[in-house]
């Protein structure tokens, strides 16, 4: 796997460092950790490495296109290992849980505005909010957005 991250970064015009090798397999393997769970993630390969290296290193891989970044409302900025694919999101209100929802209809970006006001439109981010399974039938009633099931 090493070598496959080492090719996607060069291929991305970035060198080859640890900490970018590091913080790029730990999004990989952590889909939608934010900051905390990533620097977690590296500091288990590479113990010294700083919060600043790993927010450096984030910032390199989003801004390359190697690494999305998604920003739901209410919680911390979430990074992912799939992109390109103009994917939406589903957000647990209760627990922060995060998963992938593929286009609904046709292609990218999947939805039309009624009036694009002269945009040329190449994506659409869409994230559905609603209860996990597991939220659901646990019927919690205190809830991050301060809505209740009950």
């Amino acid at each position: 796997m090493t070598e496959k991250l080492d090719r996607s970064l060069r291929e991305a015009g970035l060198r080859v460092t640890r900490p970018r090798v590091a913080v790029l397999d730990a999004v990989r393997a952590n889909q939608h950790a934010d900051a905390s769970e990533i620097l977690r993630a590296v500091r288990a390969q590479l113990p010294a490495v700083s919060h600043q290296a790993v927010y450096d290193c984030l910032s390199a891989l989003t801004a390359s296109g190697l690494v999305r970044k998604i920003e739901p409302a209410g919680s911390p900025a979430r990074y992912e290992w799939r992109r390109g694919d103009n994917h939406h999101h589903l957000v647990c209100r209760s627990c922060g849980v995060i998963a992938d929802v593929d286009c609904s209809v046709g292609h990218a970006p999947c939805l039309t505005a009624n009036d694009d006001h002269g945009f040329v439109i190449d994506e659409a981010e869409v994230i559905y909010w609603g209860m996990c399974p597991a939220c659901t039938t646990a019927g919690s009633t205190l809830t991050k957005s301060g809505i209740t099931n009950d």
